[in-house]
């Protein structure tokens, strides 16, 4: 939580809510690392570090994608 007693984690565009499971579940595959439905308690600190790091990753890559394609 953050200073003002809410969850600095929500997703700010609730349409965007499936597209950020599926990555999620997505990347965790690509890595190797098994997602429960629901709570995922039982992760390692680093895998879901790694998790979020490359969904991170993918995120700055399409914007980057996008971007070039307006400038043309």
């Amino acid at each position: 939580m953050n200073n003002n007693g809410t969850n600095k984690n929500q997703i700010n565009v609730p349409e965007a809510r499936q597209s950020m499971y599926n990555m999620k579940h997505e990347v965790a595959n690509e890595l190797g690392i098994t997602l429960n439905n629901g709570y995922n308690g039982q992760l390692s600190s680093r895998d879901a570090g790694s998790i979020g790091g490359q969904m991170v990753k993918k995120m700055i890559e399409a914007q980057e994608r996008a971007m070039a394609q307006n400038q043309r």
